[in-house]
């Protein structure tokens, strides 16, 4: 391994220092105390000299072997971030252009017994506008991105993290660096490249099998045979067989069959089952003394992108069954964990993941403008059942098809796909995000005549190429070319559909920052949701950290340069307004608080209503439209410390969102949506039993923590993974039955309980804007702390009730149980599961307990 410290240098020699690897300049400047954290006020344009520069990372090693022994000797790069000349003992070995791609160079005639090797970065700014200037073909928009994300120009020429350019949530720092392993490889004979595994079930012999490729370098002038066993002892599995490799790279694809006898366990999404593996172990004895043993987990799993006619509706269906079993799909859409990767963890991972686990998630997409994830993210997918949707990494713009670019792609695809064909969780590829769209809608204003070029440049790039990889490297999953698409319908319009949007077909993006987002009537009743969302603030403590006292109001200089999204502040005050009274507090941080706390409060409610509706409308059709299968709202986790759509702060921290979303994703859940006057309740269950349960009814006065009345209604049939409605009344009935009620002075709450300790989350459906609510008075909030083994727990009181109460322990890492709820008892008691060791006496004295009459 080449892993550890290297040298740095700037383009003039003016800086140089050490640096580590992986790595990246940034944060190589940052170790050495050369710059401040980036993240920091303004410094994502202050330091924009850094990628501007062109870096060289070099260090000399002893090779630990003797080189005669051996026939082959390759240098190895898993990842180079992005442009380089890669030298050996001044020895060009060749050059770099896609952060995505793997690299082997062949050094056997160039290595020595003390080596030095270089890498010579070029400025990825400076590459991606010269590859634009020489693009002499058609302009190739996007040129820049907006001012406000005050980004770099040209991304789509250079095959990059496309947002390190710069996003409307995240900053632009084009990083250069050896960001993942890089090592000396030394061999004879043959050496083993790609090893997967997948798994199919043959339908006609009602049995398990698998496919195991192993794609080899064989360095003898020969073939070279020998003998392969796969082991699985949990499945009483055993087979060998006789293999030759040819000369050159070769593969060899082998069909296991599992024991018959024995019990597969297959692979379930979280929610519907377990996530077993197996270990296996796969031994290569091949002539000439080359030995190799592989050990693997392999899973179980098959899955199916259902499109089929639906009675009653024009288009067609788009849901995935797993394992045989139609699943709706609920989670949110991933983007890198930070703007420099090699700060990325384990830890991180694991923290963000589990996270969406914890909020009842079973997916995720990996949005197509970041980076095919590190092998952890998977693996850790692969133990909690997370499903992911896997983009290409194209997005929002026309790319480039010369020769150079396309064969740059090629290799990027294959790699990729056999670096990660092994994983259960993948459940489908997709060729890039909104690029159908973009075109269609014509994003970049192209003349009419000239669109044709540009239609057969992303046939060529997405079906010709990509599509055709894919299918040849893995037929164990389905490919999508864009999302939002129609699917089979946008292949038969030549893969251009005219609207990507149609809600009869396919996957569909909705964003509106105009409309109500209380009123459920503006949301797409789509066959699947892939990506919809609000905006909110994170939280203080967050903030804090990366700014001054000066920068604490809603319209500093600071809050403006973190928006990236054109108007965001100002749509998020009017969506807030719409519904809570905007903070008067004449103390300018406490304002600023404030309006974070009602952003928040905002972002969560908006997106439980969509949500919610698209969750109830995953059985019924109307008007052609529904069967709604799937909703990944926009988006799960931060890059940095800003304003953004995300329901998890950079560090890990939920947002009120995210505690929302443990609820609206409930597998259980009772949804309200008012139609024409009358109150509809639905039951929405993603559990494989129908239950009889009882539906509980409860309707407040804002002014009393006792209930004006109750209704229990029994026997209630919640059928198995279905949304029924199990309700139904006028609410003027319904205020009539209940005295003294108005729109505005009172509000619902409902939920759903079984014999046997079976119990949904306690929904609530409000008659009218709070601003309006008439009743409601300012409440003491306390609360006392225990532990209680490795957890804490808060028992809360309060003298009135309290809408949207929330606890808040600053920079201690953790979670609570629930948070952001509506709190129509004295008493309520809620657990925090810490992150890293604390005490009662640290949480209390960093607790902020808010409620909505808080903010003044």
């Amino acid at each position: 391994s080449l892993r550890g410290s290297w040298r740095l240098r700037s383009g003039n020699g003016s800086v140089s220092l050490r640096a580590e690897v992986p790595g990246c300049v940034h944060t190589a400047l940052l170790c050495r105390g050369l710059i401040q954290d980036p993240y920091y006020r303004f410094n994502d344009v202050m330091y924009r000299w850094i990628s501007l520069d062109n870096w060289t990372y070099s260090r000399t090693f002893k090779t630990p072997f003797d080189i005669r022994k051996w026939q082959k000797v390759n240098l190895v790069f898993e990842g180079v971030d992005t442009v380089a000349q890669i030298l050996l003992n001044n020895v060009t070995l060749g050059r770099t252009d896609n952060m995505f791609n793997r690299y082997s160079f062949d050094i056997t005639s160039v290595i020595q017994e003390v080596n030095l090797v270089e890498v010579r970065f070029l400025s990825a700014v400076s590459y991606a506008a010269e590859q634009s200037r020489c693009h002499k073909a058609h302009s190739i928009p996007p040129a820049c991105p907006p001012p406000v994300q005050k980004g770099e120009c040209h991304v789509n020429f250079i095959r990059k993290e496309q947002c390190s350019f710069s996003w409307d949530w995240g900053p632009s720092f084009p990083t250069q660096g050896i960001w993942k392993d890089v090592r000396i490889e030394a061999y004879n004979h043959c050496h083993l490249i790609y090893f997967s595994i997948t798994s199919v079930f043959a339908k006609s012999a009602q049995q398990w099998y698998l496919e195991v490729e192993s794609i080899f370098d064989v360095v003898s002038s020969k073939p070279i045979a020998g003998l392969v066993t796969v082991n699985i002892p949990k499945l009483q599995t055993q087979q060998t067989f006789s293999v030759k490799l040819q000369p050159g790279e070769g593969s060899i694809v082998l069909l296991v069959n599992i024991n018959k006898s024995a019990a597969v366990e297959a692979w379930w999404p979280n929610g519907h089952g377990k996530q077993t593996g197996y270990n296996m172990t796969t031994t290569f004895m091949m002539e000439a003394g080359c030995q190799i043993e592989k050990f693997s987990k392999v899973y179980f799993r098959t899955v199916e992108l259902v499109q089929e006619p639906i009675p009653g509706s024009p288009g067609l269906s788009f849901y995935f069954r797993i394992n045989g079993r139609p699943i709706f799909i609920k989670g949110s859409n991933w983007i890198p964990a930070d703007s420099f990767q090699d700060r990325v963890t384990y830890d991180t991972l694991r923290l963000l993941l589990k996270s969406a686990a914890d909020a009842n998630m079973n997916a995720l997409r990996v949005w197509g403008g970041g980076i095919y994830e590190q092998d952890e993210f998977y693996n850790i997918c692969d133990e909690i059942g997370i499903m992911i949707w896997q983009d290409f990494m194209f997005a929002c713009a026309l790319y480039p098809t010369d020769q150079n670019y396309l064969e740059s792609v090629r290799a990027e695809v294959s790699h990729q796909v056999r670096r990660l064909k092994s994983h259960p969780s993948i459940i489908l590829w997709s060729g890039n995000n909104e690029n159908e769209a973009a075109i269609a809608s014509n994003w970049f204003s192209i003349p009419y005549p000239d669109i044709g070029v540009y239609i057969k440049d992303y046939v060529t790039l997405y079906v010709k190429n990509i599509r055709e990889i894919v299918l040849s490297e893995d037929k164990s999953r389905p490919f999508v070319a864009s999302s939002p698409t129609n699917g089979l319908e946008s292949v038969k319009e030549g893969w251009l559909s005219r609207n990507p949007y149609d809600t009869h077909y396919g996957d569909t993006h909705f964003y509106d920052y105009n409309s109500d987002c209380w009123n459920w009537t503006v949301y797409p009743k789509t066959r699947f949701a892939s990506e919809y969302g609000f905006q909110s603030w994170p939280s203080f403590s967050t903030i804090e950290k990366v700014s001054s006292p000066e920068d604490w109001s809603y319209t500093s200089n600071f809050s403006l340069h973190r928006q990236h999204h054109e108007g965001g502040n100002i749509q998020m005050l009017q969506e807030v307004g719409r519904h809570f009274k905007l903070p008067q507090s004449p103390d300018p941080v406490k304002q600023f608080k404030d309006m974070i706390y009602l952003t928040q409060v905002m972002q969560a409610q908006c997106i439980k209503t969509e949500t919610e509706f698209y969750r109830f409308s995953q059985s019924e059709i109307i008007n052609g439209e529904g069967h709604t299968m799937g909703a990944l709202y926009w988006q799960l986790n931060d890059i940095w410390q800003a304003p953004s759509w995300a329901s998890l702060e950079y560090g890990g921290k939920w947002k009120l969102l995210h505690y929302f979303a443990q609820n609206f994703f409930a597998p259980l859940l009772p949804v309200a949506y008012e139609d024409k006057g009358m109150l509809h309740i639905y039951g929405v269950s993603d559990l494989h039993e129908d239950h009889k349960l009882a539906l509980r009814v409860v309707v407040h006065a804002w002014s009393s923590l006792e209930p004006v009345c109750t209704l229990a209604k029994e026997g209630v049939t919640v059928k198995a993974q279905s949304a029924v409605p199990i309700y139904k009344e006028s609410v003027s009935d319904l205020l009539e039955r209940c005295r003294n009620c108005t729109r505005t002075s009172c509000v619902i709450t409902f939920c759903l309980v079984g014999e046997d300790g079976l119990r949904s989350p306690t929904n609530h459906y409000f008659l009218s804007s709070l601003k309006d609510a008439v009743g409601l008075e300012k409440t003491q909030l306390s609360a006392s702390v225990s532990q209680q083994d490795d957890i804490y727990i808060f028992v809360l009181q309060t003298t009135a009730i309290a809408p949207f109460v929330t606890l808040d322990v600053g920079s201690i890492k953790g979670r609570f149980s629930d948070n952001g709820f509506l709190m129509t008892e004295k008493k309520k008691m809620v657990v925090f599961y810490p992150w890293e060791p604390t005490s009662v006496e640290e949480l209390e004295s960093s607790l902020i307990l808010t409620s909505l009459l808080d903010v003044v």
